[in-house]
């Protein structure tokens, strides 16, 4: 129960432990969520047959969570944050930037678990008839809010050892809560859904892989960074994405099999995910139902608090991890207020948020998925954290493709949903895709867009840089004592301004 000490700094080669087989764990339990089952509401309303939702789920659930493996294995060659390793792309403080954008993603996503787990709470208790108005929510928004921030404060043997509980309960229950509604599937009803055109299709591609592995590519690094270096880099691709995806798949098709069978309960998933499915349950399965619903959406949230407090630190705010953590819990719990007592739709308001931040993240992404895929040596502990290192200071060329591409990306989707989101779409009337009201408007080309064009610009504008990066040192004629500015360098869990002195024998 000891509040973990590290932050934005290296795990010393004494702390580093474990099997790649653990990182099933936490990646399992953050995923087995009723969420799932939400979605193929979600997919079926982009007006496609369960065929073309069905191919479109796996292929994007399984692809996004493959992206969320490739980014881990930085973890386990660096041993540190995942927004600390993408300082080797962006510079020390260039990458201020995707990191804003990285905590932004992680403080959102974590406050639409809390959302979910307080309104299916409220559900629950009013089927029973123990009350589900305003008291009930703030009753259930205080507790979820509690276990979540706590878990983020204590950090990452805490978290590790409460994704597998979570694993475990969430799991059975699922199991039973599928058994139960089994009888609500109306295949000829589901096998009737007419198809939808191909741009439909890949919409609901698109918004899939947003909604699951590209919500997790910025933190994938930071649950395999405790792993020794010498582990296998295939084994943490390989357990981090099976661990992801697959609960999600099976979520997903089950939840697709119900709302295909029922217009009325796929409108009102639309309104409350996961307490619209409570409507096909037994009185006696309600309460071990709130129990896998709010256990599965805490375990998504824990990770998320955990991770967007590490990418606060790397934005630059120099507070303990810990209190990090602390900050982004309260605007999370600021957030769901919001969205529980003011918000009207939540579906277009979720929509919204995944589409608009997916585009940079995606971007970022393929950047981050580039700078691996061009090294061959182990990152540089010192110079991750030192502006005058081999990685910069600011890296203007990378920074220039993030923001090209995420500028690409906006121009080619829509959200017509949230109005304040109008201005999306730019593009597609310049492009010939028929405008914001044409054929292309809701296929959200534009997060594969940003994904595909980072990782190309960062592929072909950094060999030369990685190549130089990893070069052997040149020794210089003598011993030199160089004056650092590490106001990035961590100590005592937390980012601290400090300025030390250190003899080289060898240039960078």
């Amino acid at each position: 129960m000891a509040v973990e000490a590290h932050g934005l700094d290296v795990i010393g080669e004494a702390e580093r432990k474990g099997r790649p087989a653990q990182l099933f764990w936490p990646w399992f339990g953050s995923n087995v969520s009723v969420l799932g089952l939400g979605y193929g509401a979600f997919a079926l309303g982009f007006g496609i047959s369960f065929w073309q939702a069905l191919v479109a789920g796996v292929a994007g659930i399984v692809f996004s969570f493959l992206l969320c493996g490739f980014v881990a294995v930085a973890g386990k060659r660096g041993s540190a944050p995942t927004m600390v390793l993408s300082r080797a792309a962006f510079g020390v403080r260039g990458n201020r930037l995707p990191s804003a954008v990285s905590w932004m993603l992680t403080v959102g996503w974590e406050t639409v678990l809390v959302t979910l787990a307080t309104l299916a709470t409220a559900t629950v208790f009013d089927r029973l008839g123990w009350g589900g108005g305003t008291s009930t929510k703030v009753a259930a928004l205080v507790a979820v809010s509690v276990l979540t921030v706590a878990a983020g404060v204590f950090g990452f043997d805490l978290i590790m050892r409460l994704q597998t509980v979570i694993t475990v309960v969430t799991g059975a229950l699922t199991v039973v809560y599928a058994m139960l509604v089994a009888d609500e599937i109306r295949w000829d009803t589901v096998s009737a859904l007419p198809a939808g055109s191909g741009q439909e299709v890949m919409g609901a591609l698109v918004f899939l892989m947003t909604g699951f592995g590209l919500g997790w590519v910025n933190a994938a690094a930071d649950y395999s960074r405790y792993l020794p270096r010498r582990t296998p880099g295939s084994a943490v691709v390989g357990w981090t994405a099976f661990g992801g995806a697959a609960a999600p798949v099976v979520l997903f098709v089950l939840g697709l099999l119900l709302a295909g069978s029922s217009a009325g309960l796929s409108e009102a998933v639309a309104a409350d995910p996961v307490g619209a499915l409570t409507t096909l349950l037994p009185t006696w399965f309600l309460v071990p139902f709130a129990l896998v619903a709010v256990a599965g959406l805490v375990g998504g949230a824990v990770l998320d608090i955990y991770s967007s407090g590490l990418a606060l630190l790397a934005v630059g705010v120099r507070v303990p991890r810990y209190a990090a953590a602390a900050i982004d819990g309260l605007l999370m719990v600021a957030g769901t207020v919001w969205i529980v007592f003011f918000a009207d739709d939540f579906l277009g308001t979720f929509q919204g948020f995944l589409t608009t931040l997916g585009v940079p993240v995606a971007a970022w992404c393929g950047i981050m998925l580039a700078d691996i895929a061009l090294r061959r040596r182990p990152y540089d502990d010192t110079d991750l954290f030192r502006r005058s290192g081999r990685y910069g200071d600011v890296r203007r060329l990378p920074v220039a493709i993030l923001a090209a591409a995420t500028a690409l990306g906006w121009g080619l989707v829509t959200n017509a949903a949230a109005n304040w989101l109008s201005w999306q779409g730019y593009l597609l009337g310049p492009l010939g895709l028929g405008g914001t009201a044409g054929a292309w408007a809701y296929a959200n080309l534009g997060v594969l867009a940003a994904l595909v064009c980072g990782f190309a610009g960062a592929l072909v504008s950094g060999r030369s840089r990685v190549r130089d990066e990893e070069a052997p040192a040149k020794p210089v004629a003598q011993t030199a004592a160089v004056e650092t500015r590490s106001d990035d360098m961590p100590t005592d869990g937390c980012s601290r301004a400090r300025t030390r002195r250190y003899d080289s024998k060898y240039e960078p």
